[in-house]
């Protein structure tokens, strides 16, 4: 099981805060730093207020080497998709190939309504979502020296030099996630190289990866070619006292990380508990990391989880 961290920075993180985390995940041996894409803290202060995805990712890529980065998941309604084309394409080419690219629909209306983004109906959103992986995908496949159009509906290329491209060839991995019982899984076996559940059941699990995998073999591909994650709040200690320290330092009920995360507890308790997970079909792992001032935990984690495995 591959392990990966992952921040949600609208909650109330700066810049050096991330990087801090992502400098001490990458010498902890972590495979990656992601981090999420808001414009507005929920249930929080989110003091000092957002940091802007791929503006702080590309300055993480300068100041790391190795620990790849990305976005669980940049919002197809935030950015139009041929200027998105080129801001991941370089933040590729400034970490020397270490971008992976999450994209959704977008469902938090209240952040569009604070900063000023249109927010269209379900079906719109996902109407978008697709053109923009058609146009996105389109863009980097096109060999140098063509060109690229596309005639969408929402989205029109024309003549386009379809620059630059990524490191990464074809393009970055996309990773492509949700709980949606039909154009979720399908969009996922046509673009998606990781398909990702955030903070799902065990019983979900088993429900929506063979959705997904079935959804594979309908479009003719290896449901194998997927690598299959998921992402859960984590909350690990020593001991009891120390699970229920770092549950109040980030103003949850312990009992309810409990019931909500395999995450939390001990990590013999942790451990037990992804096995069931990793039986169900879980290959990588996202670590919600709530208090990003506190590094110990990820070092915790580190030597008595990932490294007991």
């Amino acid at each position: 099981m591959d392990f990966r961290v992952f921040l949600e920075p609208q909650q109330g993180a700066t810049y050096q805060d991330q990087l801090a985390v992502a400098k001490a995940a990458e010498a902890l041996g972590f495979s990656a730093l992601f981090r999420s894409d808001h414009y507005l803290a929920m249930n929080a202060e989110g003091l000092p207020g957002p940091t802007d995805a791929w503006i702080t990712l590309a300055g993480i890529a300068r100041e790391t080497t190795s620990i790849r980065l990305g976005t669980l998941v940049t919002s197809a309604t935030f950015r139009h998709p041929g200027p998105l084309a080129i801001a991941v394409a370089q933040v590729d080419s400034m970490s020397d190939g270490r971008v992976e690219f999450g994209l959704g629909a977008g469902w938090f209306e209240a952040e569009h309504r604070a900063y000023g983004i249109p927010f269209p109906s379900l079906g719109e959103r996902f109407d978008r979502l697709t053109e923009q992986l058609e146009m996105i995908t389109g863009l980097w496949d096109t060999p140098v020296g063509a060109t690229f159009d596309y005639p969408g509906a929402h989205y029109s290329v024309t003549d386009s030099p379809a620059l630059p491209k990524p490191v990464q060839q074809p393009h970055p991995p996309i990773v492509i996630g949700g709980g949606g019982a039909r154009r979720t899984p399908a969009l996922a076996a046509r673009f998606a190289a990781e398909f990702n559940l955030a903070f799902p059941t065990l019983d979900f699990v088993g429900t929506q990866y063979p959705r997904v995998r079935a959804a594979c073999e309908d479009a003719g591909r290896d449901p194998d070619d997927l690598v299959y994650s998921a992402a859960f709040v984590v909350c690990a200690g020593r001991n009891d006292a120390e699970v229920a320290r770092r549950a109040a330092a980030v103003g949850r009920d312990l009992d309810e990380l409990r019931a909500n995360s395999p995450l939390v507890g001990t990590p013999a308790e942790i451990t037990d508990r992804l096995a069931a997970f990793g039986q169900a079909g879980v290959q990588r792992v996202y670590l919600q990391l709530l208090d990003t001032g506190d590094l110990d935990h990820l070092e915790l984690f580190a030597e008595t989880v990932v490294g007991a495995r």
